[in-house]
């Protein structure tokens, strides 16, 4: 009885599973399955065929079919979203054209080309780029629970940076603009189209350098110069400990910031980057500001010089300006680099740390006034 029933149980789980509606099977495909197409103008044994996102099951298929004519099939799993390929000349997605299509629920499928002339959705226009469409290719179909967009290029050599993204669930351009929403999930990819080879660039050519120049300016001007003045202004209790201690983090805080800086210009070089001025301009005034502290410590009268009380005001109003343009500075160019909420969270927690500190400490200090 009990080898009947185990029996039946998986008698009832295999014809389950050969029930599933043939969509759902076939949603995954790989190079090695078939192309369900039937109208294509050209042989599909020419084409090559690239595994382009796997996480995403995007499969990338092209073939030069005739001289200076290559054509694309690129196929991800219908999900109730827009597909896109861009084609790059540096790797990053500013500056780049790509082809982006989608089909609606019980709607009429359709696709065009974009400009990538920025990451906010303003700045991606329809119907702009630069890519060579041939009239007539472009076309996206869905078959089996897939999306098949097809297109051809005149090109002697496509670009071999390639971006494929994948939009946000539920929305679809629509006319009269067919504006594009930002991205779900997007990857940079290089491809050989002779070998067939392909490589994931791991994030944009130049994040590592954009991240050092955020962290540089983080920790020096917008965290070490800040905990160094609440030091000389609260810890002078403890000679001459205070005055070495300030010395040191506004020494190492001005070198951060300075290597921070460095970094900014070599960026703003290598992307020819031009909606910066403003950030640079502050970032180089904070800059200047250093290095007028550092003079002002060099030229530090005595304690008993009639000069030394305006001496003090200016070093610690300088100081204080400087930090409020550090911190402005700093938030600035986190959302210039839309780098998300987790580098806005992360320093403002620190930033509303130090605020409390300070608070709690000029408490302190009034009180025992």
């Amino acid at each position: 009885m009990r080898l009947y029933s185990s029996v039946s149980f998986i008698s009832l789980a295999l014809i389950s599973l050969h029930l599933l509606p043939l969509s759902t099977q076939q949603a995954t495909e790989s190079c090695s399955s078939t192309l369900p197409l039937n109208d294509l103008t050209f042989d599909s044994s020419l084409l090559q065929c690239v595994d382009a996102w796997t996480p995403q099951n995007y499969i990338l298929r092209y073939a030069k079919t005739v001289e200076n004519t290559w054509n694309f099939i690129l196929s991800a799993p219908a999900s109730s979203a827009y597909i896109g390929i861009g084609f790059s000349t540096n790797g990053q997605m500013i500056g780049a054209s790509a082809i982006v299509g989608w089909i609606p629920t019980n709607g009429k499928g359709e696709a065009k080309p974009y400009f990538l002339g920025g990451k906010s959705p303003a700045e991606v226009t329809p119907d702009q780029g630069d890519l060579k469409i041939v009239n007539g290719s472009l076309k996206i179909e869905s078959v089996s629970s897939r999306l098949y967009m097809s297109f051809a290029l005149t090109a002697e050599t496509p670009r071999q940076s390639l971006l494929y993204a994948m939009g946000p669930a539920g929305f679809f351009p629509s006319s009269p603009g067919f504006g594009l929403r930002e991205h779900r999930e997007m990857t940079t990819t290089t491809i050989n189209y002779n070998t067939g080879s392909q490589s994931v660039v791991k994030g944009s050519p130049h994040s590592k350098l954009r991240k050092t120049h955020g962290l540089m300016n983080m920790f020096g001007w917008g965290i070490l110069i800040i905990i160094g003045a609440l030091v000389a202004r609260h810890m002078k209790k403890w000679k001459p400990t205070w005055f070495y201690a300030h010395i040191a983090l506004q020494t190492t805080g001005f070198l951060l910031g300075l290597t921070g800086i460095i970094c900014g210009l070599v960026l703003e070089n290598r992307t020819d980057a031009n909606n910066v001025s403003t950030h640079k301009a502050l970032g180089i005034t904070i800059f200047v500001m250093g290095i007028l502290q550092v003079l002002a410590l060099l030229a530090r009268p005595d304690k008993d010089s009639k000069y030394r009380k305006y001496w003090n005001w200016y070093h610690h109003n300088i100081g204080r300006v400087m930090i409020i343009l550090a911190i402005s500075n700093i938030f600035y160019g986190i959302h210039l680099a839309e780098a998300g909420s987790s580098w806005n969270g992360g320093y403002g927690f620190v930033v509303a740390a130090l605020a409390l500190a300070a608070i709690g400490l000029e408490v302190k200090k009034f009180k025992n006034k």
